[in-house]
This record gives structure tokens, sequence and C-alpha cells, in this order.
């Protein structure tokens, strides 16, 4: 079952396009990445799927329904931000006990928990918070939340690298017990790499790649060799990047179904954020249409 489906849906603000044809469906019950540049439309995507805006053109379904202004399917959306705001008089209590009162599956006792593992002082102001702790605010109420659909855009870069393993853990070790629909919004692709289980890229407003995790990790390679042997090899296949030095050549390709074995030549897996940003390369102004667009790619 698809939790979200959207269909060849753009969004202007003025003379500017934000989102340009974008078509995407995420499964329930996964992890999704959804990946980008600042600027690329991420952000967009979140706000119309969560009902905090409204698309100019095409469709948008969440939970088989329209977003905007309904309640039966809100309540059940959480969507943590970075710039998540709170009222001046609160303190961390305060925000938990609110995300208690909205969250219809809310756990006390989990947030108690992810409280105490973050060490974050209930009794503080959520204006005296530093950056870390008050991303930490976000991060428990989005966990503990449980909401069927959960929406992370990026408001765990305030915490440091242990806090931010702290929240992978815990978010992987909850998601396996409760399996649930996660966003995860981010540029820190190779620290949640392991995570995503569905990738979606977009850039400049459209959908670059739309594919399983899994799928991606094994579809590229660098290939390393004598430029003419190199060049024999990518022959017919997308070229994402090159680099000559010399008589030797090295470039990541797509579209290798296995790992090849080819005397004089080296073969390299490719990571997911090398492969996420040699596409996103791929869409400057002077390349053409980026190799991996699945059923989500641009229309």
């Amino acid at each position: 079952m698809n939790v979200i489906r959207m269909s060849g849906v753009t969004k202007r603000y003025g003379q500017v396009t934000a989102l340009d044809g974008v078509s995407m469906e995420l499964a329930e019950n996964r992890i999704h990445g959804l990946l980008g540049r600042n600027g690329a439309g991420k952000t967009t995507v979140m706000q119309i799927l969560t009902g905090q805006a409204f698309e100019t053109s095409g469709g948008v379904e969440v939970f088989g329904e329209h977003p905007y202004e309904n309640a039966d399917v809100l309540g059940r959306i959480c969507f943590i931000k970075e710039s998540q705001r709170y009222p001046d008089f609160f303190k961390v209590k305060h925000a938990l006990r609110a995300a208690e009162l909205l969250y219809p599956n809310w756990d006390a006792g989990f947030a108690a928990e992810l409280v105490d593992d973050f060490g974050l002082p209930v009794n503080r102001g959520i204006k005296k918070l530093s950056r870390g702790m008050l991303s930490a605010v976000g991060v428990i109420i989005g966990l503990a939340s449980r909401a069927p659909l959960t929406f992370f855009d990026e408001p765990y870069l305030g915490l440091d690298a242990v806090a931010r393993q702290l929240f992978y853990d815990r978010l992987l070790a909850d998601y396996a017990d409760r399996p649930r629909t996660v966003v995860l919004s981010t540029h820190l692709i190779d620290e949640v790499s392991d995570l995503i289980e569905h990738v979606v890229l977009i850039d400049k407003g459209r959908i670059l790649l739309d594919e399983d995790a899994d799928t991606l990790r094994t579809r590229a390679v660098t290939v390393t060799g004598p430029v003419t042997s190199v060049e024999s090899f990518v022959a017919g296949r997308t070229v994402l990047h090159r680099e000559q030095l010399g008589g030797f050549l090295r470039a990541t390709v797509s579209g290798v179904p296995d790992r090849p074995v080819v005397g004089g030549l080296e073969f390299e897996p490719v990571s997911l954020q090398q492969l996420v940003v040699r596409t996103t390369q791929m869409n400057g102004p002077h390349n053409g249409r980026p190799v991996g667009a699945g059923n989500g790619g641009n229309r």
C-alpha cells in the first residue's frame, strides 16, 4: 500500500517554480530518504504533504485523501523540522505534554526513556536550550509520537555526532518493533544510508532518483584503468563522473547490474552519497536528463 502519492505536482511562488511536475509514491512501513541540496524542493514537498501548503497543480494523496485541512489525515502525521517553533513560555515538559495531547499513539514511557538518553532538562525553558537540546526535543517528539507517517526535516542537525548516532539507533530499533512510514530529509547521506530503504532525490524542483536503496547501491560502479580500456567499457552506459590523469581514466558509471570482471580494469562500489552527488551534478545546465529516474522520474 502506498501512503503517499504525488502526480505531476507543481508549486509556484510568483515567478519562482519550487516544484516542477513532481510524481512519486511512498509505500507504507518503510524508511524513505528525501534527499537533495538546499533549495531543491524537499521542504516544499513536505509542506504540501502535511497540509501546510497547497499545490499549484497536480494530484496529492496521503492515506488516500488530500491532506489540506483534513483532520483525519493530519491526525496520523507528525512533522518535525529543524526550525521547530514553540511558545515562548514553554518549558521542555510543556512541549512533551502538548505532543501527548496532539498525537493519539503517543508513548509517554518511550518519551521518558529518550529524555534520559539525551540528557534533556525537562524543567528548562525552551528559549534557554542550546541548539543541540532543541534538536533533541524535536527528535524525541518525532519518535515518541509513533505516528503512522513521520517526517523528519533535518531536525537532528543541531545534535553532535554521538547524539545523532543515538537518534539513528533508537529510530531503527523502534521501527523494527513498530513499523511505520518514516521520511528522512537530510544532507548527511552517509550517516543515514544504512537506514534508508527507498531513495527520492530531488533537484531544482524535479525528481532525479526514485528507487529502492539496495538497487541503487548495486547499480553504479567506479572503474579505473587505461583510457582506451575504460572508454570501451563505459561505451553505451551513462557516465556520472570522469577524471583523467595521464593515460589513466577513472569513471563512475550506472547501468551495471552485476559486479563486472574485466582484465586490466579495477572496479569499486559507489556509496549512496557518491551516487547522489554525481547524479545531482549530472543535472547541471549543460547535462542531459539524469539516469535513474524511476517511477517518480521527471515528467
